[in-house]
């Protein structure tokens, strides 16, 4: 029999409760992980536990602070012995507005969330990252490379993600750390559907995020699993700073 891509390994992953996470989730076991579903939203998390193939582990989690990401880690530390990869999944993506709309709480609090959130989770669980010599995977998005109108405070945190996550690629080289990001372009989950309703026409917005990929259709979810499975898999074991665009070639250019 195949070994799974992920056999035994240990992934904490934020965020994991819906949409991308819950599709990363279920893709991580199928593979044979033991997955830490940490999510701000405990039921979602536990349901989604519920759907994993093999045994894992639902916390209650917000990312935005120290003190519930410390424990978080540590409960998983002490649940399963160790961490093989993070996956730092959890954002949030409202609101919708140029930056001189967007009010100084709107701002902090997607800083917080979406990147911030990188910090905390890395900082936490380093030392097990460092013995296991394991891996990060950052949910970035297409809009952190090429920008998006009307989304600004958003755009930032995302742009950030991805320089950040070249940077510790560099930092964490020496101790056999891989560091990469996915982007995706329009990915149907709950957050995006949130965000069509708060546009002028949300028909229209359905239309145009099919049209933006070049491949005709805007996915599920499960497309960023797929990648996100390779990434944390020795696969690509010699990939680490990649920013690796799951867009559909919604970043390739005008089209008629």
């Amino acid at each position: 029999m195949t070994e799974k891509l992920l056999q035994d390994r240990v992934i904490f992953l934020t965020g994991g409760a819906q949409g991308i996470g819950r599709e990363c989730a279920l893709a991580y076991a199928r593979e044979g992980a033991a997955v830490i579903v940490a999510d701000i939203n405990r039921t979602a998390a536990e349901q989604t536990l519920a759907e994993l193939s093999i045994p894992g582990l639902a916390i209650e989690c917000d990312v935005s602070s120290s003190a519930s990401v410390e424990a978080a880690i540590q409960l998983a530390l002490k649940t399963f012995g160790r961490i093989d990869a993070v996956h730092n999944n959890a954002g949030i993506s409202s609101p919708s507005k140029p930056l001189h709309e967007t009010s100084e709480a709107e701002w902090d609090t997607l800083q917080r969330v979406n990147l911030k959130s990188v910090y905390l989770t890395t900082r936490f669980a380093f030392e097990s990252l460092r013995a296991s010599q394991g891996c990060i995977l950052n949910t970035a998005s297409m809009v952190g490379l090429i920008g998006q109108a009307d989304h600004a405070a958003y755009v930032a945190t995302k742009g950030g993600m991805i320089s950040l996550t070249r940077a510790m690629a560099l930092d964490y080289a020496r101790y056999k750390i891989r560091v990469n990001a996915v982007c995706p372009a329009g990915v149907w989950t709950p957050l995006l559907r949130e965000w069509v309703q708060e546009q002028p026409d949300p028909q229209q917005m359905i239309q145009y995020l099919n049209d933006i990929h070049a491949l005709g259709y805007c996915p599920n979810g499960d497309v960023i699993a797929d990648a996100a499975v390779f990434l944390l898999s020795d696969m690509a074991r010699f990939i680490t700073g990649c920013i690796l665009p799951v867009s559909g070639g919604a970043e390739l250019g005008y089209r008629r």
